[in-house]
Parts: C-alpha cells; structure tokens; sequence
C-alpha cells in the first residue's frame, strides 16, 4: 500500500513538472527578425533560428543556427540550469562557457565567458504574450572590442 502511494506521488510530480516546462515562455522555436533587429558591432548575423528545450528540470537547453553575412552556417549549443554554475557553449568563437540567471518567468539573463574572463551579458525577455523574444546583448568580444546589441525573434 505504502509503494502504491509512493508512486502515484511520484507520478503527480512528474505531471506538475512537466506541465511548468511546458509553460515556461522561453521554450520553443524562435526566428530572428532581422529588420526589428538592432545589430551593433561585432554581431555577424544575417540569419538565426533557435530551438529552445527544457534541461534538467531546472534549465534550458538551445541549438541555434545562424547564418553569417558570408552565407556560412554555424551552430551554438548549450545546455545549463539556473544554479549559476558554468556550462560549456560550443559554436560561438567569443564564448566557451556561461552561466545562467532567472530574473522571472520571463526574463533570464546569460552571462558569458571567454578563457575565465566574463565578456558580455544577454538579457533575454518574452514579451507578455509569448510572441516575442528580444534579446539585448552588452559587454565586449573576447577581442575587447564592445557590443550592443539587440535581436529580435518572433515565436514560430
């Protein structure tokens, strides 16, 4: 009798978990809008698609293909959780690891790193209707060089 509740505990908080990632607003695929975008130096991007999955129970995971003014085609990846501890990033040549931070259910911020040396902050907002995703990008490449940056994505 005791394993049978166990278990349908078990299985109720397997369903509330999975049901606040499914509500989480900044899961899902997003398209760049390149014209509502504001891209400042350093920001090499003519296109960018982004897949974003709950990770963890406690994070996200992203994939984003992005294609460069040249037309090649580079992916970023990255799977964290909101504890602050540092997580790989692969694809992007001025970051090698991040943290993330959740301000609300819908803003979060990822504060990048390059060779142990923080570079640049993304704060990442979803508008109230889920529709958008705005991106602000600050900070300096791994070059020195500052960035500001804002992109713009539309939830597809």
């Amino acid at each position: 009798m005791r394993n049978r509740f166990v278990f349908a505990m078990l299985a109720i908080l397997s369903v509330f978990m999975g049901l606040q990632a499914a509500d989480d607003p900044m899961l899902g695929s997003w398209k760049l809008n390149v014209g509502k975008s504001k891209l400042g130096s350093g920001a090499a991007i003519q296109a960018e698609t982004n897949r974003v999955e709950s990770y963890g129970g406690n994070g996200i995971k992203l994939t984003a293909e992005i294609t460069k003014p040249d037309g090649s085609k580079v992916t970023e990846s990255y799977a964290g959780t909101f504890d602050g501890k540092e997580f790989a990033v692969g694809g992007d040549a001025n970051v090698d690891a991040a943290y993330l931070k959740r301000i609300d259910a819908n803003t979060m911020e990822r504060i990048n790193k390059k060779a142990g040396k923080p570079t640049t902050t993304m704060h990442y907002v979803v508008s109230k209707d889920g529709k958008t995703k705005t991106v602000t990008i600050t900070g300096t490449t791994a070059q020195g060089q500052p960035v500001d940056t804002v992109l713009v994505f539309e939830k597809q």
